[in-house]
């Protein structure tokens, strides 16, 4: 017996490798949780991070907004 790892996404089981398996094979198996990612943020969270206001010492910081451009 071969443990397959895989990631759960979309309703849908992806293994992280290649199995070797036909096509279209009917397979059993028992999943086990051994890795769980926090939820991407919402929009929400977003939106509450970028209205506060940071003290960044600056007293006008759109004057240095080319420096970070390409």
């Amino acid at each position: 017996m071969k443990t397959i790892h895989a990631v759960y996404e979309h309703g849908v089981f992806r293994p992280l490798d290649p199995v070797e398996l036909p096509e279209a094979s009917h397979v059993e198996f028992e999943p086990k949780v051994i890795e769980q990612r926090a939820p991407a943020p919402s929009l929400d969270d977003v939106y509450a991070v970028l209205g506060q206001s940071f003290d960044t010492t600056e007293s006008d910081i759109a004057a240095r907004h080319d420096e970070h451009q390409p």
